[in-house]
């Protein structure tokens, strides 16, 4: 098969993109599940899920981690020696606290429910991935994918995600994820998938 390269080269993510990048997230998240079960009211979501993207991406993924976009989708991955240090400190749960307002709990909860599905070996994780709705099937989230597969690749080490939409579980499992496990957040919420992919080392991700 003949590889292709990228048309939508990921670029490093500055705090300077801090509120395009959070934008573009309220709507690439807009009808996940989750986010609508931490985020329910229609008129105001919009505005809670920039306001939930900014904090984590300033306070955690920016500062732990490695977060890339292209021009219509964003990343936050993880590496196995930010793992302890992206947990969130007293400061952005406060934040996130008062984001989130009276479904705080609810978010706590989830938060704590999925840490017990965690690995314990070293791994890199898919924190968040996702694309303007008008983008998708243009390859922009595959791109970013493809970019932190390589990363875990080459380091030889596994990479965990969890999913809350049904609908994205293929094309995880198109680039080499499988199930875990299925578990449902407490409090009423939904579904959540915990998916885990073996590296690959040497493998091309450009399909």
């Amino acid at each position: 098969m003949t590889h292709m390269p990228t048309t939508h080269p990921p670029k490093t993510t500055t705090s300077d993109d801090v509120p395009p990048i959070s934008r573009l997230l309220a709507l690439a998240f807009d009808d996940d599940p989750m986010m609508r079960w931490f985020f329910p009211e229609d008129t105001t979501r919009g505005a809670g899920l920039s306001r939930y993207f900014a904090t984590l991406l300033t306070r955690q993924y920016l500062v732990h981690g490695v977060c890339e976009h292209t021009a219509s989708a964003a990343a936050f991955w993880v590496p196995p020696e930010g793992r302890e240090k992206a947990v969130p400190d007293a400061t952005t749960v406060q934040q996130l606290q008062e984001i989130l307002g009276e479904r705080a709990p609810l978010f706590r909860d989830a938060v704590e429910a999925a840490a017990q599905h965690g690995p314990r070996e070293a791994h890199w994780y898919l924190a968040v991935i996702g694309a303007d709705p008008a983008a998708r099937g243009q390859g922009h989230g595959a791109a970013l994918l493809r970019s932190g597969l390589a990363r875990a690749d080459a380091a030889g080490l596994p990479v965990y995600l969890e999913s809350s939409k049904p609908s994205n579980l293929p094309l995880y499992e198109h680039f080499g994820f499988t199930v875990l496990t299925e578990l449902r957040l407490p409090g009423g919420g939904p579904a959540l998938w915990a998916m885990r992919r073996e590296p690959r080392p040497g493998s091309a991700q450009d399909r």
